[in-house]
């Protein structure tokens, strides 16, 4: 007897703010990833399905993209982890350049 089947795994990739399609609200939306696996006496061996979708926290809209938007999306929370999604430092109230005076500090 074999015994074979399906598994899926759900990965949380990122959460993003923007504005949902669904409800109109700027929301975070998680970034996900579903894979589906073929097993084999329950041992995952390869993946046949994969598929992308963003989530509204707000409303729990669910939205299906394709891969290359993922990408896109996955490097633009990447790159905006310090707050700024350029990776330029920013002049921010309270941030003392190098070699400058902070007005804020006595």
């Amino acid at each position: 007897m074999i015994i074979f089947g399906t598994r899926g795994y759900l990965y949380q990739l990122a959460v993003l703010t923007m504005v949902c399609g669904w409800c109109g609200n700027p929301a975070a939306h998680t970034l996900r990833k579903r894979v589906t696996k073929f097993t084999l006496f329950f041992v995952p061996l390869f993946p046949f399905s994969t598929k992308y979708a963003t989530q509204c926290t707000f409303c729990g809209g669910e939205r299906q993209i394709p891969k290359e938007q993922a990408d896109q999306l996955l490097a633009q929370a990447q790159g905006g982890q310090d707050g700024n999604p350029y990776g330029a430092a920013q002049q921010q109230p309270g941030y003392a350049p190098p070699g400058g005076q902070n007005p804020y500090q006595r």
